[in-house]
């Protein structure tokens, strides 16, 4: 059963590490998603000005 937070509110304690690495976890896994589609966004750019 997952318990509701206020958002911005962290639990303290083990669980609230665990959700604190698991959002750092999140964060840098799409921090890595938004490059490569920045990436590709200028690729196809340049490509469709060909």
């Amino acid at each position: 059963m997952k318990l509701l937070r206020k958002p911005g509110h962290l639990e303290t304690g083990s669980a609230g590490h665990e959700e604190l690495r698991r959002l750092r976890r999140q964060n840098l896994q799409q921090q890595k998603t938004i490059e490569v589609l920045k990436r590709a966004t200028a690729f196809f750019a340049r490509e469709s000005d060909r």
